[in-house]
């Protein structure tokens, strides 16, 4: 197999500001920064630097995902996972906005100053007993709400050792303010020594300088968009142009990739885009209960997904075209096999969400359980959640006159 291209090829500016950030958080100062750039322009590579960098720190870790979108505080719920051990250490109001607010305990809607006190507490707590470094991918699908609460700690990191840097596609009003790192395309001698180093047969120069053009030097497309292009094509420039937005090109090249690849493989995949936690556990349940092949599948999509603590796409597009291209069908029996992998009481809302997605017509039984998950949300303060959860019960509703009420609810 071949190694590999570097994916910070040409990235001095960008490492250097990095290094300078990990230099402060290591003198107790606090740093905030949001790297900016269009999908595969390598912010997720800068962000993967930066944990590398910060190997005898400890790294902390959210990705927004679209399906969770309106979910509260699902984003921050991953990023303070680890760190669930010390709530004991905060005040009681904090301790309590936290505990209502990843649903460990109930009460009341929390106030969203308090639980961004609490974080804030949190973090400083970690960061006493060495440098914290949090890194938040894809912060265009956190949750309004998580997001909301991370934009207001990162106004407000002074002396605890603590960096919080976000990766985003386009500047969001709830970011603004914050320092900012616009991350572009690479040069044209970098692109063309990543793009050369790419491909093992022969490219017509002439391709080569139309290739870097019109990716604009956006380093996942250099590497994507020639795997979909024939020997003929790369080597003496037939074929049309195509006039497809470069996003949409680089997922089409995924979804190419992955429907060439063996059923285990594509159903491993379709499991990890289906269940954006990245709890390996629930991955290796699932499978399981699919009758998955782990070790075969994984061996084929080494490229395009790593499972060691936490399961990782390569990149946010690989996630949207596993599960565009997917069938209904197998939609639903990865979505039923994630339901069944949750244990009864353990994230319930959750398990209701895979079951909803697994249903194949009208189930009144799933309807209420996602009206008392809408409940349970709307009790944390995620009106936009509880809404999606009664949407979703409205389509599953039998009877006309209760989906009519749950409709009017959400």
């Amino acid at each position: 197999m071949r190694s590999q291209p570097n994916a910070l090829r040409g990235r001095w500016r960008e490492r250097a500001l990095l290094d300078r950030l990990l230099a402060s958080v290591r003198v107790r100062e606090s740093r905030s920064l949001v790297v900016r750039g269009e999908a595969g322009v390598g912010k997720t590579a800068l962000l993967e630097y930066v944990a590398a960098r910060a190997s005898d720190d400890e790294v902390l870790r959210a990705v927004g995902v679209e399906s969770e979108i309106e979910l509260p505080f699902a984003a921050l719920h991953q990023l303070c996972v680890p760190l669930l051990d010390r709530l004991e250490r905060l005040p009681v109001p904090q301790r309590d906005a936290l505990n209502t607010a990843f649903g460990l305990h109930a009460g009341d809607v929390p106030d969203r100053f308090v639980v961004g006190l609490a974080v804030l507490s949190l973090l400083g707590e970690a960061a006493e007993e060495r440098p914290l470094i949090c890194l938040v991918d894809d912060a265009q699908w956190l949750d309004r709400t998580s997001a909301q609460v991370l934009a207001f700690v990162a106004r407000r990191l002074e002396a605890e050792g603590v960096a919080l840097v976000f990766a985003e596609r386009e500047a969001s009003s709830i970011l603004a303010g914050l320092p900012a790192l616009v991350v572009e395309g690479l040069d044209f001698q970098a692109a063309r020594a990543l793009l050369e180093d790419a491909l093992a047969g022969p490219l017509d120069p002439r391709v080569r300088d139309r290739i870097i053009a019109e990716t604009r030097g956006n380093p996942l497309a250099l590497l994507e968009l020639p795997r979909g292009m024939t020997p003929a094509e790369l080597a003496g420039g037939f074929g049309l142009p195509d006039a497809t937005p470069l996003g949409d090109r680089i997922e089409r090249s995924f979804q190419r990739r992955v429907a060439g690849m063996p059923r285990a493989t594509r159903q491993l995949l379709l499991i990890a885009a289906a269940e954006p936690i990245g709890d390996p556990t629930r991955l290796w349940q699932a499978a399981a209960r699919l009758r998955v092949d782990v070790v075969a599948a994984l061996a084929g999509a080494e490229d395009l997904i790593a499972v060691d603590a936490r399961v990782r796409f390569r990149h946010p597009l690989v996630r949207s075209a596993i599960y565009r291209v997917a069938t209904p069908k197998e939609r639903s029996e990865v979505h039923r096999a994630l339901a069944e992998s949750i244990p009864d009481g353990i994230d319930p809302d959750r398990r209701t969400w895979h079951r909803a997605h697994a249903a194949a017509g009208s189930d009144e039984e799933i309807a209420a359980e996602l009206e008392a998950s809408a409940g349970r949300a709307q009790a944390r303060g995620g009106l936009a959640a509880a809404a999606a959860f009664l949407e979703r019960a409205v389509e599953l509703t039998p009877d006309p006159g209760r989906r009519a009420q749950r409709a009017l609810a959400a």
